[in-house]
Order: structure tokens, then sequence, then C-alpha cells
């Protein structure tokens, strides 16, 4: 049968759909190749994927009221879906609020409808954030911990969300799990978040800002380790008995990292040291986050295998390459 992957040309959707396809699966792809950051590299990672045999792509706006429902009916072979599109970045929710209602709510009630309408929908995984543990402070954040202080919209919607999925479970019996990512990094990252921001500069020999003047813990988890955990996820649907058939896991490395320590690492792999400016905490930012993953593990047998020391000078090397330096 056949996946949908949602966000194919971002940078989860991306690897989640090639190793999809790599263990023979078909996949239909859906994103809207927006202009948050640089379509180029959007396009650059399709172009990865629409190579492949048994990869489709389908260019529309999720948002749209009963687009992906059309999608759906137009390939019944479509039996799971993992939903990973969304608008990303905490300090861009400050920005352009509206953005993250469209792309982060309306389009998740969208996939929720179009699922809902299928005749036989296996799983449905979705992507919520570990920004949903907004003001905690015990660490590691536990599914147990309360979630009801949102440090930022974006949090907000992730948190909605949950809530909406759960609440379709409840009333369509539809088996769907939620993930709790924390801070995504590796080989074709965006260029918002800090192992791309930091390494451009370094290597540029222009300055870093270092929020909450350098005092930041994040749980930094390799793409690999992700997508080890979605598609660990996607082949173990909630059981038939579980009322309502919902779940959520964190999906972390277990490790809370300096920022220091990672701004060292990258120094190291790029050979050289960074320019570094220490600046105030950023509005809708938190100062840790660290995942438990205790219930992923028990349930698909899911760890981290990759650390900072091993996934950062990965992603330098890839950044180099795609950069030609």
């Amino acid at each position: 049968m056949t996946v949908l992957v949602t966000g194919a040309a971002g940078f989860i959707g991306m690897h989640v759909a090639a190793t999809l396809l790599d263990r023979g699966e078909q996949v239909v792809g859906v994103d809207n190749v927006n202009n948050y950051y640089a379509v180029s590299l959007k396009e650059a990672r399709l172009a990865t994927l629409t190579a492949r045999p048994g990869f489709t792509f389908h260019r529309m706006d999720l948002a749209e009221r009963e687009g992906l429902l059309d999608l759906v009916r137009k390939h019944p072979e479509i039996d799971r879906i993992v939903h990973l599109a969304a608008q990303p970045g905490v300090r861009y929710s400050v920005e352009n609020p509206r953005a993250y209602i469209t792309a982060n709510v309306n389009a998740h009630l969208e996939v929720l409808e179009a699922g809902r309408h299928m005749k036989k929908l296996r799983h449905l995984v979705f992507a919520s954030s570990s920004s949903v543990y907004g003001g905690n402070t015990k660490l590691p954040f536990a599914l147990e911990d309360p979630v009801d202080t949102p440090q930022s919209l974006y949090a907000a919607t992730k948190k909605a969300d949950e809530l909406i999925s759960y609440s379709y479970a409840h009333l369509y019996k539809m088996p769907l799990t939620g993930l709790r990512f924390f801070t995504v990094y590796g080989p074709w990252g965006r260029p918002d978040m800090a192992p791309w921001l930091f390494t451009e500069a370094i290597l540029a020999g222009k300055p870093i800002k270092l929020f909450n003047q350098g005092k930041m813990q994040r749980d930094f988890t390799y793409i690999d380790d992700i997508v080890a955990g979605v598609i660990g996820c996607l082949d173990k649907p909630p059981a038939a008995d579980l009322v309502p058939p919902y779940r959520l896991y964190n999906i972390g490395n277990n490790n809370s990292e300096e920022l220091e320590r990672f701004v060292q690492v990258i120094e190291q792999a790029c050979g050289r040291k960074a320019i570094i400016e220490l600046a105030p905490m950023q509005p809708g930012d938190v100062v840790a986050t660290y995942a438990d993953v205790s219930a992923t593990h028990r349930d698909f047998g899911f760890a981290a295998k990759t650390g900072i020391d091993e996934g950062l000078p990965r992603f330098v090397e890839w950044f180099r390459a795609y950069h030609k330096l």
C-alpha cells in the first residue's frame, strides 16, 4: 500500500519519505513549498525524491478546504498518513501569528478530515513539538507533565493539534499518534536553525548570537534518530482495544546539551573559532529541553544512537558540500 507524507519538501519530511522508499513503500508527497526559507533548498530536497521510483508529488496548500480530501479519494491505495507539514519556528510566530493558525491548525484539521473519510486508515502519525512543555522546569520532560503554559503561539498551535487529534480519535475511532520532536538537526536541515546559522557564520568569519547569555540547553536529536522514531511508531498503530486509539510520545536524544558545548563541537568540525555575541533571552523561547523517552522505548524500542559529537560533523560536511565550500 501507500503512505501519504505531508511536508515532503521539508527537512524531516524528505528524510522520512526517502526511508519509506528505501524499504519499498510507495509514497505520495504533499507540500506547498512556501518561501519561509529558501525555496531552492526545498526544491533540491524534492529533487532527491522525484528522481526515485515509487514517489509522486502534489504541490498544494493543506489549509485549502477539502483539497487533501480530494487527493486521498484519487489515491485510494493510501492507507497511512505521516503529517509533518507545519509552519515552524518559535521566534517567527511572534512576527506572523496568522501563518501559524493557517498552517498548523487549519491545515491539521484538513488532514484529519481527509483521514476520517478514507476507507481504510491504518494509522495517522503527526508531528507535535517539545515546545508544548512550555514553562516547565522539571527535567527531563515526561508525557505526564502538564503542558498548559505555552511560551509561544507555535507551541500553542502544536498543543491545539494534540487536543483536536484526541477528539477525532474519540469521535471517529481513528488510530492517531502524536510525536513531540526535540530540536532536530542534520544534513538538509533548516537555515533558521542553530546548526546552519552557526556553521554559516563561523565559516564566513561572522559573529554568532547566543541568547540568554549562552545559558541554554537543548536535547539535540539527529535526523536519522527522528526518522527511526517516526517509522517505528508508524508501524505500530494504537492497539485496537485502546479507547480512544490515541497516543503521544517524545522523540528526543534523551540528553540535554549545553549550548556552549554545542558551539565547541561545530568549531571543531569547521576548523575555526566562533566570534560570539551574548544576547538576552528571546520572546517565546525556553531555557532548557530534555526528553524522557521511556514510553517510546517501551512501546516500540526507540533509542537515539547519534550524539552531537558524531551528528554535527556530519551536518558540517553536508553543509560544505551543498554550498561547494
